[in-house]
């Protein structure tokens, strides 16, 4: 089945080692900015201490683990197991991961929201604001983003969903805030536009759909918004993914800031692992290569071996990530 003619092309997004080290320089230098990404650090460490907490421990019971017979006999085949215990070691960091997944995301945005000026949006399903997570009053623009931990969270019906709540209630949005001009966004804490399962374009036609397009004063066709009329208010909806969304939120330097606040909360200082190091991942040496830095490049905020932390984060971010 072909797909939607109107959704546009995803452009590569290629980030470099270089640019990235040029702006970490420029944090750690700049007092404001660096005491932000301390006071990050500390609250992500309280918050993961807590989310840890609540993770099943490797002595719960087996129901707490919520396995599939046939994920556990397909895995067992792959890995040539002939022994419950060996499958049991891999239990639990698995579970440990997905149910990490599930919640990380609304974890960073509890944390990080109000160090960029905006309030975290608590409310209950199925309410006026239940699609929003996150909003700002700019002046007379009030900016509202529902926030999504991964490229592709989506599905056609909560595509569908999010679009009827946006045309149902912005009437209601814009007249609490008295302001005639709401902007949108549909965030997306990481990914690209080609990592993307393209439903969250899907959000912008599904608008199209509920308005009709004589409503429309800007149609989504090869692009990543749209923006409508709704008696009298302006409504401008963007899908922002990735570095477009951390630039929205924060500007410039937001990114690199949570991504080295996050290291600082998780990671423990250390050597970095030697250039030969044999990754199973294919392309993992190469994206954790530190072969490009400087001797001489230095930094309070993050060690020499850190940083190879703070490209593993950031190819999560770009299609090619380069020296």
């Amino acid at each position: 089945m072909p797909g939607n003619p109107d959704i546009p092309k995803a452009v590569l997004r290629v980030l470099s080692k270089a640019s990235a080290l040029e702006t970490l320089r420029a944090i750690d230098a700049d007092q404001a900015l660096r005491q932000r990404v301390l006071d990050m650090e500390t609250r992500f460490r309280e918050r993961i201490s807590t989310h840890v907490d609540g993770l099943p421990e490797r002595s719960a019971p087996l129901s707490r683990f919520n396995t599939s017979p046939f994920v556990l006999m397909i895995y067992a085949s792959q890995r040539h197991y002939s022994l419950i215990s060996e499958i049991e070691r891999d239990i639990l960091p698995a579970k440990l991961f997905s149910s990490m997944e599930t919640s990380a995301g609304r974890m960073v945005q509890t944390v990080v929201l109000p160090f960029y000026g905006w309030e975290d949006v608590l409310s209950s399903m199925h309410s006026v604001r239940s699609v929003i997570d996150g909003r700002r009053r700019d002046g007379k623009i009030l900016r509202l983003a529902t926030i999504k931990s991964g490229p592709r969270c989506l599905n056609d019906e909560m595509s569908k969903d999010i679009a009827d709540d946006i045309v149902a209630h912005a009437e209601q949005w814009a007249q609490e805030d008295g302001v005639d001009h709401i902007e949108f966004s549909y965030g997306v804490l990481y990914g690209t536009e080609k990592t993307s399962n393209k439903k969250d374009w899907h959000v912008l036609r599904n608008i199209v759909e509920a308005k009709g397009t004589r409503f429309m004063l800007e149609l989504p066709r090869l692009r990543w918004n749209c923006s409508f009329q709704h008696r009298g208010a302006r409504v401008d909806v963007t899908v922002r993914i990735g570095t477009d969304w951390w630039q929205h939120l924060g500007g410039p330097t937001a990114l690199i800031e949570v991504l080295v606040a996050l290291i600082r909360a998780s990671v423990i200082p250390s050597e970095p692992e030697p250039a030969n190091y044999p990754y199973q991942v294919s392309d993992l040496g190469s994206i954790v290569c530190l072969d490009g830095i400087p001797v001489g490049y230095n930094v309070s905020l993050l060690q020499r071996g850190q940083l190879q932390w703070l490209f593993f984060l950031l190819s999560h971010y770009c299609d090619r990530l380069t020296d």
